[in-house]
């Protein structure tokens, strides 16, 4: 009953009851080697079945005696309560020593009981493999069918050890295969992500013969390949090949309509990443060809991605019926599509809840990818809405899911939202850095949209430091003039491409910025294109031409719901206003932008608006100090211990916290700091030194730190 060496390092999962050491062994031995054999017998069965009454447990003996727990009760092992018939175990640690102390025989005899007193198919399942002496294909199939159910209705984690499992009591090496290559697919939603080269490797070495072309064990071995490649190495390349396989065999193979949704559910998003339009095509295709199940949802995300031609109306009417359509206990699944539609469109504020709950269901034993994806889509929504802090919390605590679960693609997609707002609020270094890890991991794996949005980010820490030929290098990489960007969402960054081209002196090629997106139909995908497009053509054009067409952007239904891009509209309106010498209306935008970027913290953006109201004539009194970050005092013990390497567990148990408190924190010290890691905290936390008061040099990657229990000097 030792721990494995990977069980060890954190790199599979830990038992359920965890081995005790000789020592504490020998401590709980006497008391419950004493107990009577019935007593240990029922004691067995509650610790492998914890969440069963004792009404369920006692007749699965054959006796009802509830008086053979009393010697358990009277030595203090247990409490036990036949009237709301529950008991617990004093203390928990018990359960371990109880199950280390019985034999093999014992076990096997505790799962066969509980197995026939259960109608839950996964439990029973589970205690007959429990109760299995060697390969039996019934205990096999059983235990497959009933997680692959489970599966759909969430269980994903339980799954993949389930099928494994399986795949031990299988008599014939193709079963053996075929659990092992589901097991895999499954394991590459879930993670850790390392698992899954493994599981394939046994697949292979079980039955290579099986793993052809046009077979269902090849499909899923090619299947659970490119998943893999996709959120492990971001191979969109070799995801693309390996789902086209996957695609042609199912034509073939005999192949369930839920395997052709999983398929397609994976090829969605192979395509949204990798932004080309031959990979869009295959999704196209293979949605005329089968009209999976999930169609709906699929459909409405690709019409969403690849035809701008559709009004936006039509959009968000398909997008109001198809959430709405939901199950309550729809399948994750068939949400996410949905999501990625909703965040396309500007439209998930409205369906928040849903992704919340879907992560909610999924984040613990679940399918972590989802949770990934859903934290990534509301941090994006909450970033256009303003909601920067909220935003960048959410962005780094998928971001730590993502390193602890292998999954690289997502990492780099989360660090995008940071990356934003550090440009934004004037964190020039910290953007910079963010920006260059991700593009060099993204670029030579062709993720066009990944180095559009890194190069999007990089553009406005630009604008904001007045560096706009480099805007202008940023920017012409994501949509040359005239030139739509296809698959890639350049209706968010038309404003950005605009201010970049103007204050270079390349008017022309702003124009035409605003002439393709309107064309394409970009103000009609949402209230917030439909105010950056404006905001663009009052910035492109003439300036006797300019004043109504400020006004009309300002005055667009819903425009304060975007603020950012509200507020720099108010800002470029003041800046028209004032030199063409109508100061009184330029100070009452120009006040609206203060009022706006100092809410945001985009610093840089808010003394941009001052200098321009103080050349108004308005005396402005500079924003006080906000500079000065603090660590509180249990900031800084949290930081302490996570810079020694301790897990958010260990700390929590340490500090008497919950986890998320911990992590919680974590999210909050990260930008005082300056970092980004748990691996730069050590080098941060260096620069407050004891002698200066715990008060950090200010720099701009790395902001002044003063603890709040230090004296105000």
């Amino acid at each position: 009953m030792a721990l494995t060496d990977r069980q060890r390092h954190g790199e599979e999962p830990l038992p359920v009851f965890l081995p005790l050491s000789r020592r504490l062994e020998a401590a709980f031995a006497p008391a419950i080697e004493s107990l009577p054999a019935p007593t240990r017998h029922r004691l067995l069965l509650a610790t492998l079945k914890p969440e069963a009454g004792l009404a369920m447990l006692l007749p699965a003996t054959g006796r009802a005696d509830v008086d053979d727990l009393e010697p358990a009760r009277q030595t203090g092992l247990i409490v036990a309560d036949p009237v709301v018939s529950r008991m617990s175990f004093r203390p928990p640690l018990i359960r371990s020593a109880i199950v280390q102390l019985s034999s093999p025989a014992e076990r096997r005899w505790a799962h066969e009981a509980l197995a026939a007193v259960t109608d839950e198919p996964c439990s029973r399942a589970w205690h007959l493999a429990e109760a299995a002496t060697g390969p039996d294909e019934t205990v096999a199939h059983a235990l497959e069918q009933a997680f692959l159910a489970e599966f759909r209705r969430g269980g994903a984690a339980t799954a993949v050890t389930a099928l494994v499992r399986a795949a031990e009591l299988s008599p014939q090496p193709a079963d053996r295969s075929r659990r092992l290559i589901e097991a895999a697919y499954l394991a590459s939603s879930t993670g850790p992500l390392d698992q899954v080269p493994r599981l394939l490797a046994g697949a292979r070495e079980a039955d290579n013969a099986r793993l052809v072309s046009g077979t269902r064990s090849g499909s899923v071995f090619a299947a659970a390949t490119a998943v893999y490649l996709f959120h492990a190495e971001g191979d969109v390349d070799g995801a693309y090949r390996l789902l086209t396989r996957a695609l042609d065999d199912a034509g073939t193979a005999k192949t369930t309509s839920e395997w052709i949704d999983d398929l397609l559910y994976a090829l969605l998003f192979v395509c949204v990443y990798a932004a080309r339009p031959v990979f869009w095509d295959l999704l196209g295709d293979a949605l005329t060809r089968f009209d999976p199940k999930a169609a709906t949802p699929l459909r409405l995300c690709y019409d969403t991605y690849t035809r701008p031609d559709r009004t936006s109306a039509t959009v968000h009417e398909g997008l109001a019926r198809a959430f709405a359509a939901l199950p309550t206990e729809a399948a994750p699944q068939w949400l996410m599509p949905l999501a990625f539609a909703a965040v396309r469109m500007d439209a998930l504020s409205d369906y928040r809840h849903l992704v919340w709950r879907m992560i909610g269901q999924e984040r613990e034993g679940g399918a972590i990818a989802l949770v990934l994806f859903g934290m990534l889509l509301l941090s994006i929504d909450s970033y256009h809405h303003g909601q920067w802090d909220e935003s960048e919390t959410l962005a780094r605590e998928g971001l730590d899911l993502a390193v602890t679960y292998g999954y690289h693609l997502l990492k780099a997609q989360l660090r995008i939202r940071p990356a934003y707002i550090a440009a934004a609020r004037g964190n020039a270094d910290l953007a910079q850095s963010l920006t260059s890890e991700i593009m060099t991991w993204a670029a030579p794996r062709g993720l066009g949209l990944t180095q559009a949005f890194a190069r999007h980010a990089r553009a406005i820490a630009d604008l904001g430091q007045g560096d706009y030929e480099d805007a202008y290098a940023q920017t012409s990489w994501i949509s040359l003039p005239g030139i739509p960007g296809t698959g890639i969402p350049a209706r968010w960054m038309v404003m950005d491409l605009v201010e970049a081209d103007v204050r270079t002196g390349r008017v022309e090629e702003a124009r035409a910025h605003v002439a393709t997106a309107q064309q394409d139909g970009v103000p009609r995908f949402s209230s917030h294109t439909a105010l950056i497009t404006a905001g663009a053509a009052a910035l492109a054009t003439d300036d006797d031409q300019a004043d109504p067409l400020f006004q009309a952007a300002l005055a667009l239904p819903d425009a304060e719901r975007w603020p950012w891009e509200h507020a720099r509209i108010h800002l470029a309106y003041g800046q028209w206003l004032r030199r063409t010498r109508d100061t009184t209306r330029a100070r009452l935008h120009l006040r609206a932008a203060i009022d706006t970027f100092d809410r945001l913290g985009a610093e840089p953006w808010a003394q941009r608006a001052r200098h321009e109201l103080r050349a108004t004539g308005v005396a402005v009194t500079a924003r006080p100090d906000t500079g000065t970050a603090t660590l509180t005092a249990q900031e800084r013990q949290i930081a302490t211990l996570a810079a020694t390497g301790l897990t958010n567990k260990q700390i929590a148990e340490r500090l008497f916290l919950s986890h998320r408190t911990v992590s919680g924190h974590l999210h909050r010290i990260f930008p005082k700091l300056g970092i980004t890691s748990r691996a730069a905290l050590r080098d941060a936390l260096d620069t407050i030194t004891p002698d200066e008061n715990n008060h950090a040099p200010q720099s701009a990657s790395a902001p002044k730190i003063r603890t709040a229990d230090d004296p105000v000097r």
